[in-house]
């Protein structure tokens, strides 16, 4: 590849003058993502649940030259979605891409759930991504523009036992993902899902932490490794360009082939 074509091909994924916010961005592939969307020229917003890990992470970005600015907010919580918006319509008249991460994780049997712990997986999962939209689309429409990206999961698609309530809210954000891409559709506004399989993150810690875990998920990866954020995030920076136009109402595996199997 000469100069020319590296030159042409950064362009595609240039987002000088976007504005971007993504959830669940204090840590994780959340923060990875927004890094990306960042050194790519957007300005992009952090949204999480803990201040000081937000804070750090929107300073790291900021100390490699990105525009980035963050707001604590549960999007599991109407009220704090609705205050997020007030917030940002403050500081931007216009959203262009915005960036569903927020998620949490209960591994256990199923007769060992209580009806809270449900509630709070389905809010954060499947309740918060709605909140988002139903408060943010309105901004992103009329731009001639707009991404949504969705994180998934690779349990979208295959289970595991003692994943009852995660694999059910990932499944219905797939299919909330389908529907809305119809529905954005004639606005410009793409609508697409990555599930990543394994990755080093803290979500993932209770396996990481355990020697016989990682052996055992190591041994049904294909690539017999764990995902990188950083490779989600490249995923995502390509899915928010201009290149990525013609691509709406699907789901990328990211997983090592784990789903191939």
């Amino acid at each position: 590849m000469n100069a020319r074509s590296i030159a042409s091909s950064m362009a595609d994924t240039a987002l000088h003058g976007k504005v971007a916010l993504v959830t669940g961005a204090s840590k994780g592939l959340g923060k990875a993502i927004a890094a990306a969307l960042a050194r790519a020229g957007a300005e992009v917003v952090l949204v999480a649940r803990e201040p000081r890990h937000l804070e750090d992470a929107a300073s790291q970005i900021q100390s490699l030259g990105g525009c980035a600015w963050c707001h604590a907010a549960d999007v599991a919580d109407e009220a704090q979605v609705a205050e997020l918006a007030r917030s940002f319509r403050q500081r931007s008249p216009r959203l262009d891409i915005l960036v569903n991460n927020a998620g949490i994780n209960i591994r256990k049997p199923i007769a060992d759930f209580t009806l809270d712990e449900w509630n709070r997986v389905l809010a954060t999962n499947l309740t918060g991504p709605f909140l988002m939209c139903r408060s943010f689309v309105p901004l992103i429409k009329g731009g001639g523009f707009g991404r949504i990206l969705n994180l998934t999961s690779m349990m979208s698609h295959v289970a595991l036992p003692e994943r009852t309530l995660y694999a059910t809210t990932k499944a219905g954000l797939l299919g909330f993902t389908r529907a809305l891409a119809l529905e954005l559709a004639p606005d410009r506004i793409t609508v697409n899902g990555i599930s990543p399989g394994p990755c080093a993150t803290e979500i993932n810690r209770p396996i990481l932490e355990n020697p016989e875990l990682t052996r055992s998920f190591l041994s049904r990866i294909p690539l017999a490794r764990w995902g990188d954020p950083g490779e989600v995030a490249a995923l995502a920076l390509f899915l928010c360009s201009e290149k990525a136009g013609f691509i709406t109402g699907t789901d990328i595996v990211i997983d090592g082939g784990w789903c191939a199997q």
